[in-house]
């Protein structure tokens, strides 16, 4: 097992991702400096999943591999949406895709855990409190977006963890938001519970 946090978030993002959040309180940090971090490690989040999918799906283990490809998904419409903005304030996304270093399905969770309550509770919201003081209003709801869902995965994957014996066997069906990225494991709603969109523009993905 992965002794620390750090260890896992080096394996998880690329460390200049890592730094330039580690750094934001030293310097002043831009709207769109963030949305191109963000960017990248969504980008890189999204390789990182599928790869820990079909890892998961070798294994056995059918509804974690479902699990990991429906982050994948939602992980891939941040980053489309973190473009958008990006492209809105004249720059163009860029990412730097690192090889995903795939190990058991147990440390993969380990590690899709630690990369989700990273975003959730030091990324984003950093990021979300600069959008504001920029006055931003795309960057602060792209963000928000993305730390709606990033806490759900974080849920999911720790409850994977929990149960991981019992989760071997056929895959899950997972639904995704095709507009926040919002993943769930029903829609026993009419709007989507972050953006509001009908429950229309949910994909699911298995």
């Amino acid at each position: 097992m992965i002794a620390t946090l750090e260890a896992l978030l080096s394996i998880l993002f690329p460390a200049a991702i890592v730094a330039s959040v580690k750094t934001a309180g030293d310097r002043p940090v831009r709207t769109l400096d963030n949305l191109q971090t963000a960017f990248n490690g969504e980008t890189n989040a999204n390789h990182k999943y599928l790869a820990f999918a079909k890892k998961a799906d070798e294994e056995g283990f059918g509804e974690v591999a479902s699990l990991f490809r429906a982050a994948a998904k939602a992980e891939e419409i941040h980053a489309a949406s973190h473009a958008r903005v990006i492209r809105k304030l004249g720059a163009e996304p860029k990412a730097e895709i690192l090889p995903a270093e795939v190990k058991s399905t147990r440390e993969n969770l380990e590690v899709a855990i630690a990369g989700e309550v990273y975003e959730r509770d030091v990324m984003y919201p950093e990021f979300i409190d600069e959008a504001k003081t920029a006055g931003n209003s795309d960057a602060l709801r792209t963000f928000r977006f993305a730390i709606k869902a990033e806490a759900e995965h974080a849920r999911f994957y720790t409850e994977a963890l929990n149960n991981l014996p019992k989760l071997r066997g056929k895959s899950k069906q997972y639904f995704v938001c095709l507009v926040c990225g919002y993943t769930t494991e029903n829609l026993n709603f009419l709007r989507c519970l972050v953006c509001g969109e009908p429950k229309e523009k949910y994909a699911a993905v298995s």
